[in-house]
Order: C-alpha cells, then sequence, then structure tokens
C-alpha cells in the first residue's frame, strides 16, 4: 500500500450533533460516503467545479456557497487562438444556490443575472448545463462500471475541516455553444474532472491543486492545504481503480513565469506539467480576496501504483494550480 490513511467503507456524517469534525469521518473513500451534515455560518464553504478538456476547449463550471456570498462562473478557454470566455458573478448571501449534503446525489444549482448553472447528479451519470451571454453547454458526464474516485477529509481541528471529492478521467459528451458557433464534445477525447467540496475553512489558506486526465488513466495531486493535516489529496487512477499516495509531495515551479514547467515528486511521484495557457482570476472585496494562477498543459513522467508499478503519465491533459484565499 501507498498510504498510512484510514480507508472509510461505510457511510459516514462529517459532522457530529453539535457541529464538529466527526473522528470517525476522518479518512478517505473510493466511492462518495460522506454526509456533509454542516451547522454554523460564516465559515462553510460548499462548491461544485467540474473542469472540461476537449481537443479544442478547457471548460470550467462553478457554484459555491461561502455563507456571504455565492460565488459562480463559468469559463471557457479556446486553445487554438487563447481567447478566453468568462463570465463571474457574486450573489450576496449565496441566494439561490442550491447545494446537495452527498457528491453524486441530487441537484446543485445557481442563478444570476448573467449566468445560471444546473447539475443533476444521478446514479449513471451527471448533467451539466450552463448559460451565460455568450457560451451555453449541455453536457452528460457517465459514470463508467466500477470507475472510482477520491474522497478525502482533511481536519485542521475539529472546528475547522474540508471533504472534497476529486474525481478525474470523467468521459463527458454533450455540445458547448460560444457566441453562436456550436462545438460538438466527443467522449472519445474528452474528459471531465469534478471537484466537490464541503467543510468548514480559516480565513487564509494557500493551496496546490492538479489534475490529468486520459484513457485508462488520470492524476489527482494536492498540496500546501493538507501539510500537517495527516491526510493528503494525492492519488493514481488505473482503468477506473484508485491507488491512494500519502506521501506530502514537493511542488517546484516559478511565480516569475507560470508557463515553465512544474515540477511535482516524492515518494510514489515523480510528475511534470508542462504548460500551454495561463488563467489569472483576482477577487478583492475588502476584508476577502482571492488570486489564482491555473494553468492548463499536458503531464509527463510517471506515478506509482498499490503493487508497487510505475505508470507513465505522459499525454495526460489537465491543469495545475495556485490559489490564494481570504474568506
Amino acid at each position: 500500500m501507498t498510504t498510512h490513511e484510514r480507508e472509510i467503507t461505510s457511510s459516514v456524517d462529517l459532522c457530529l450533533p453539535d457541529g464538529r469534525l466527526n473522528p470517525d469521518a476522518v479518512g478517505w473513500t473510493r466511492t462518495p460516503l460522506h454526509r456533509a451534515n454542516l451547522r454554523g455560518w460564516g465559515r462553510t464553504k460548499r462548491w461544485e467545479y467540474w473542469g472540461v478538456t476537449t481537443p479544442t476547449h478547457v471548460v470550467g463550471i462553478v457554484a459555491s456557497s461561502i455563507d456571504y456570498a455565492g460565488v459562480h462562473g463559468l469559463y471557457v478557454l479556446d486553445r487554438a487562438t487563447g481567447e478566453e470566455t468568462v463570465t463571474d458573478v457574486v450573489v450576496p448571501l449565496a441566494r439561490g444556490v442550491l447545494m446537495p449534503g452527498r457528491s453524486g446525489v441530487g441537484r446543485v444549482g445557481a442563478r444570476a443575472k448573467d449566468l445560471a448553472i444546473v447539475i443533476e447528479q444521478r446514479p449513471e451519470s451527471t448533467r451539466i448545463r450552463a448559460a451565460s451571454r455568450d457560451v451555453s453547454l449541455d453536457l452528460t458526464v457517465p459514470l463508467p462500471p466500477g470507475h472510482e474516485s477520491l474522497g478525502v477529509v482533511v481536519p485542521w481541528s475539529d472546528r475547522l475541516f474540508q471533504y472534497t471529492v476529486k474525481d478525474v478521467a470523467r468521459p463527458v459528451h454533450g455540445a458547448l455553444t460560444v457566441r453562436g458557433t456550436r462545438h460538438d464534445v466527443s467522449a472519445d477525447d474528452s474528459f471531465a474532472v469534478l471537484d466537490h467540496g464541503r467543510g468548514r475553512w480559516p480565513y487564509a489558506m494557500t493551496w496546490n491543486w492538479a489534475a490529468g486526465s486520459g484513457h485508462g488513466r488520470g492524476i489527482q495531486l494536492g498540496g500546501g492545504w493538507t501539510d500537517g493535516t495527516g491526510a493528503t489529496e494525492n492519488a493514481l487512477l488505473v482503468d477506473g481503480r484508485i491507488h491512494k499516495i500519502g506521501a506530502t509531495l514537493d511542488w517546484t515551479y516559478d511565480r516569475a513565469d507560470w508557463l515553465a514547467p512544474w515540477h511535482v515528486s516524492g515518494d510514489g511521484v515523480e510528475a511534470v506539467f508542462t504548460p500551454f495557457h495561463e488563467r489569472v482570476a483576482r477577487t478583492e472585496l475588502l476584508v476577502v480576496g482571492s488570486e489564482t494562477h491555473q494553468c492548463f498543459g499536458t503531464w509527463s513522467g510517471h506515478a506509482r501504483t498499490d503493487e508497487g508499478a510505475w505508470v507513465d503519465l505522459d499525454g495526460l491533459v489537465g491543469w495545475a494550480e495556485e490559489a490564494r484565499q481570504r474568506w
């Protein structure tokens, strides 16, 4: 095995009745088993993010509630031209946001003047619909039989903690329309990645997140925010099966040149990420704000399975990011 962390194999509440972290919820899963019965206001964060890569485009859809606001977005990158089409909205007090308590079940919804997002989650697939002034999409993300996802609870304390599901290398098909031009999305060469989050966060946090997807392989890597907690969000996906990587990994990249190669290494991982585009997102709202550098690109290198076999990551497409939050 490549991790010291406890694997959870049955359903569990994330919180105790008083809202503190349930000790039985700390660990990792291969399928969503946590019920996010969160209590309290102000530090609670809930979100659904889907990232989609196709041969021609990169798409990001996010619906979120951070208690005092709903922060939603629809992002499209044209890989050939480098043109970005971005719609970001902030809704006071997260009015109208729907966030189910369990990943993969129920309806996610967010609506504002210039953006609407509806995500219907069913056992066999997830349907994602979103529309802004310039973009509309209708995508279906099937769940292949036996496909596993990585669920992790990160415990900063019994009052501050995060439950995340990272689901990589999901096939996706449907249609994307940008400024009146329709682009077909084929499951033969397009992939979707889910970031499902439910938790109660410190005011300030910096994290790294990276993902890569391809046929029969996927990689999920994280860092910074899990340091010192005993948990990691690192895993290799091979033929639908998760191989959990428990090591804390070293991230090396150049903040003066975000498009230079990124290196992520440690026990079980020797990976290089080569970007082809950088997305910069900044928000400043007095005492809260964020800055994210999200680079899209391709992976090379290799990662190790539970059995000790090295699997190459060459050609996987995805992203690597640094995010700094005050919220």
